[in-house]
């Protein structure tokens, strides 16, 4: 075990659907790494993780994200999974929590599916991002300039395009989650995009 995130706490936000080895395995490095990581959830119970199309293992929800504050975490994950971030972009709670964190400079790291909502955080215009090849027109219309590589980094954001960069993402994460803040880190036309959202 590793101490470059002893003491930091980091939100994992997820629903039903997320592809379970995207949250276990950066989940177990956080870890390995000295962190605390928080289940949170617009749900209240358990949330359903997958295996690609096939029901995996289910999680308790630590953390409702209604409740969930931004001050309470150093850093945000969020998986993938198409159903998951599907979901997630459009229950404003989630969308909020995950937008409160670009506004506090704080890292986030998402993989796959996963940039989906940052697009509905209004967060994407003018970064250098990857992602699941599906998102990249997605990405590319609000503003992002998508690119296919294993993992890119760009101001406090890590993303990744699939389980096989876990190992690349995982790294690069623990790096910027290490780093600690960024600064504000939303223009002021994706804070008025953000703003109409909202």
């Amino acid at each position: 075990m590793t101490a470059e995130l002893k003491g930091r706490k980091v939100a994992i936000l997820v629903t039903d659907g997320f592809e379970q080895i995207e949250m276990t395995e950066p989940r177990r490095a956080l870890e390995d790494a000295g962190a605390k990581t928080f289940l949170v959830s617009p749900k209240t119970d358990k949330v359903q993780g997958f295996n690609h199309d096939e029901h995996a293992d289910q999680f308790p929800v630590e953390v409702s994200v209604e409740l969930a504050s931004v001050d309470d975490y150093d850093a945000l994950l969020l998986p993938g999974g198409v159903m998951n971030p599907d979901a997630l972009r459009i229950e404003l709670n989630s969308v909020d929590f995950v937008r409160s964190f670009f506004e506090a400079g704080k890292p986030i790291a998402a993989i796959c599916h996963g940039p989906w909502t940052l697009i509905d955080a209004g967060a994407v215009e003018g970064r250098r991002m990857t992602s699941w090849p599906s998102l990249r027109t997605d990405l590319t219309n609000a503003g992002a300039e998508w690119v296919d590589e294993e993992v890119v980094v760009d101001r406090g954001l890590v993303t990744s395009r699939w389980p096989d960069d876990i190992p690349a993402f995982n790294r690069k994460m623990i790096e910027e989650f290490a780093e600690g803040n960024h600064g504000p880190r939303l223009s002021e036309k994706a804070r008025d995009v953000a703003a109409r959202k909202s």
